[in-house]
């Protein structure tokens, strides 16, 4: 069963503008599955079949005379080669939405597009499933606590506490959730997704040679989601020097796989702190890579914050990522004085302040922060929101509000 994408309409927008769109995104988030929905009726190709690949590498010149525009290349990064010939078609043949381009590893992908097709092609990213996705929502604006959006929304989401649970549990990759599935095809998958991704993207970029050193990394990763970036404890955990973590993580972000969301810097505050936070983007993978089997077990580990936060963090980045925003203006607050906000969304000259817990009866303690904001002379402070496990939306300071996880 296919779930409609909220990412169709860019994809139709940026197809009509340029001749190239290249979709981006971790590996079997749906990005060509979700183009041949949209483009039943033109030409695909896969280059993770071997005998296609090697044509396409050893005849580049005759393969688009094969699979002749408009076409869909699945995996394209896997025939680099292929990238100055269509280069050269586009630049004959002017016409629009020609070439639909998809990459599950997207620094090999973005290094070929700058050098071969800057200014030809649009680039946008997908991530798993969202949340207004599953539930068949309509709705796709990109995530802010304006009074507009909460309207927008409903009061609570009409989600309940076993249902939220239960989704960030199985994660968001779509094929988890084409039929019922048990916590034995939950944990099937996952074990095929990290060694298929170790397998064909990891190897295709890194020499590894000590491939339990990576997946311990991996790990890594998913137990320090949703905190300030560590190199050095990462390092510690898979005995590898900071400089191999430091490359292994540039993959691991590009592979869509986790995010480091930049703290929010400008004058007004000389003392804020520059690390970036770590977030690892699907729930259900790093689930599965810390050993919480089931919903019940993860929400009462001791991770159950931090894989919350994540969970809502990527929530709202998809909403911005399905919006055709591949740059979304999201950041986080930390001073010397170790006031922090979880997330600071930037909206013309306003800063909507938010905090994600889960508690389900949020104080006015848990805002106190956000008072930082006021002496930051640029910005004026939106509306601010505590996103928790709070049934329904309830107003909790001035121009403040809890608004359940379900309202993302």
């Amino acid at each position: 069963m296919y779930i409609k994408r909220h990412i169709e309409p860019v994809v139709s927008r940026i197809a009509k503008r340029k001749p190239v769109l290249v979709l981006t995104g971790a590996r079997q988030v749906g990005k060509s599955t979700m183009l041949r929905e949209v483009y039943r009726d033109i030409n695909y190709v896969a280059l993770n079949r071997p005998l296609v690949r090697e044509s396409a590498r050893e005849n580049p010149s005759l393969f688009f005379d094969t699979y002749k525009p408009p076409v869909i290349v699945d995996e394209i990064q896997k025939a680099a080669e292929l990238f100055d010939y269509i280069k050269d078609i586009v630049d004959e043949n002017k016409s629009k939405g020609q070439f639909y381009l998809t990459g599950s590893q997207s620094l090999k992908l973005m290094k070929n597009v700058s050098d071969s097709l800057a200014g030809r092609a649009g680039v946008i990213k997908l991530l798993g499933l969202s949340l207004r996705e599953i539930r068949g929502s309509a709705y796709r604006t990109p995530f802010i606590p304006t009074t507009q959006h909460m309207e927008a929304v409903g009061s609570g989401g009409g989600l309940t506490y076993d249902a939220l649970t239960s989704f960030i549990h199985k994660g968001a990759f779509p094929e988890l959730h084409e039929h019922e599935s048990d916590l034995h095809d939950w944990a099937d998958f996952y074990s095929s997704y990290l060694q298929t991704y170790i397998e064909k993207d990891i190897k295709d970029v890194l020499n590894i040679q000590d491939e339990s050193a990576f997946i311990k990394f991996v790990k890594s990763a998913a137990s320090l989601t949703g905190q300030m970036l560590n190199l050095t404890t990462m390092a510690e955990i898979c005995g590898k020097e900071v400089k191999t973590i430091r490359s292994w993580l540039s993959v691991l972000e590009s592979s869509g796989l986790v995010y480091l969301l930049e703290p929010y810097y400008n004058n007004f505050n000389k003392r804020l702190i520059k690390t970036p936070k770590l977030y690892f983007l699907d729930s259900g993978l790093a689930c599965w890579l810390l050993g919480w089997n089931t919903p019940e077990q993860l929400v009462n580990g001791a991770m159950w914050g931090h894989l919350f936060e994540s969970f809502v963090f990527a929530e709202i980045l998809k909403s911005y990522y399905n919006d055709g925003i591949v740059k979304p203006p999201l950041y986080y607050y930390r001073d010397a004085d170790k006031n922090e906000i979880d997330l600071l969304i930037e909206d013309g000259d306003k800063l909507y302040p938010i905090e994600i817990k889960t508690n389900s009866d949020p104080t006015k303690s848990m805002i106190k922060a956000f008072r930082c904001l006021d002496s930051n002379p640029n910005k004026k402070v939106g509306t601010g929101a505590v996103i928790c496990l709070a049934k329904e939306r309830l107003p909790l300071a001035d121009n403040i509000w809890a608004l359940p996880a379900g309202m993302i």
